[in-house]
């Protein structure tokens, strides 16, 4: 399966929205999955950085990482008002069988007159979730309930 020129892909799916997201590090798959749940909801290429929030997680797995990775930054959006655009992983690391992350993402305070939403995303699922090690990098298959 080659990898998409993007960074990630929007796949067909009834009433959801599900995405592939492709890096050559397993950091760059969880970052283009990150800017493909935020391009669901709104154009990330309009958003500067002048917010930044430092993110640190741990989890039992990697497909617990990435719904945890996704919806720490569905809350932040939620509780915080923050939209993001730009996602920097410094390190996803392994240690005693749990997957620890540690990340800045970039953003700019919500202004409805500024940023038109196309569709809400309230959740991300465990549906169809994929994270896996591909030949020239990792994939990262998401569902989100929108």
């Amino acid at each position: 399966m080659p990898m998409p020129t993007k960074g990630y892909e929007y796949l067909e799916h009834t009433a959801d929205a599900k995405f592939r997201a492709y890096g050559i590090t397993l950091e760059e798959a969880f970052q283009n999955a990150a800017v493909a749940m935020f391009n669901v909801m709104i154009n990330t290429d309009t958003i500067s950085d002048e917010v930044s929030e430092k993110i640190e997680l741990t989890s039992a797995d990697l497909d617990g990482l990435v719904v945890d990775w996704l919806s720490e930054l569905l809350y932040l959006f939620e509780v915080e008002q923050v939209v993001f655009g730009k996602f920097k992983i410094d390190g996803i690391t392994e240690k005693d069988g749990k997957y620890s992350l540690l990340a800045n993402v970039f953003g700019e305070p919500l202004d409805l007159t500024r940023h038109k939403f196309d569709t809400e995303v309230k959740a991300v699922t465990y549906n169809s979730l994929k994270v896996e090690k591909i030949t020239d990098g990792w994939v990262v298959q998401v569902v989100v309930d929108t």
